[in-house]
């Protein structure tokens, strides 16, 4: 039995000429979509670009963003001190970034668990009259606002920035009047979750001469008039309060201008 190959057609002058003019309307429209992207690179189309949210960029500035613009030399706390009197801190030192087993107690971590913790900032600052020291700092998360709504709801509904078991750390760097500042000598403090922002917010303060605290109390209770406490009549409370209202401040104001850049 005979076998044969089936052979291909062989293209004629007129479909050679036909292919030909395909071929060359796909390298055109090729270079048409090329030339528009490279357009779009060169001209800073927004289109082309990621968008920018509150979330996207707070994520990322414990590393983008300079450590002064973060935790500024001085903060001006103009009426934060008791009865409205203005108050100035010195920063003493700011910390390397670190996970958050370093700055924050295992059941304050536990709490935390929910957000997730890509990051944690702190640094120590101390008043004008050196009497106090206070460490504030970051703990930038891994939630979206939703995850970041439920845990501020969490806070307030159950009081959890009041509970003295969930104090965060202190950071005391050698060689500073902080250097004596440690778990026995946190006075006062308060811990913020943020909603618009992926990030928690907390400050601890105590003495400088690094005395023991039997009965810390925090801020909010601190601030409270009258003042009955010797925290509250040293104005620990104002010193943790304070420092922590001006560095939120400034993040919120440094996370909107990377969202939108001034003009």
């Amino acid at each position: 039995m005979e076998t044969t190959t089936r052979l291909r057609p062989v293209p004629t002058a007129r479909q050679r000429w036909r292919t030909a003019t395909a071929a060359a309307c796909v390298v055109l429209g090729l270079g048409l979509i090329g030339g528009a992207v490279t357009g779009a690179w060169l001209t800073g189309d927004s289109s082309a670009e990621p968008t920018r949210t509150a979330y996207t960029e707070g994520r990322t500035v414990w590393h983008s963003v300079p450590v002064d613009t973060l935790f500024p030399s001085t903060l001006k706390g103009t009426g934060a001190g008791p009865g409205g009197t203005n108050r100035t801190w010195t920063r003493l030192s700011v910390a390397a970034d670190s996970d958050c087993s370093q700055g924050l107690d295992p059941l304050l971590r536990t709490t935390l668990r929910s957000v997730g913790c890509e990051r944690m900032v702190r640094a120590t600052y101390t008043d004008s009259t050196r009497s106090a020291v206070t460490t504030v700092g970051m703990v930038v998360t891994e939630a979206d606002a939703a995850g970041m709504q439920a845990l501020s709801t969490r806070f307030t509904e159950q009081q959890l920035a009041a509970r003295k078991d969930l104090m965060p750390r202190t950071y005391a760097p050698e060689g500073t009047l902080a250097a004596g500042f440690g778990d026995r000598q946190r006075a006062s403090w308060t811990v913020r979750p943020l909603t618009e922002i992926p990030v928690v917010v907390f400050a601890v303060s105590g003495f400088a001469d690094a005395r023991t605290v039997a009965e810390p109390q925090p801020a909010d209770a601190a601030t409270r008039t009258p003042a009955t406490t010797d925290i509250a009549q040293a104005g620990l409370g104002h010193e943790a309060k304070g420092v922590a209202d001006r560095v939120e401040r400034g993040l919120r104001t440094t996370v909107a201008e990377l969202v939108e850049p001034p003009a």
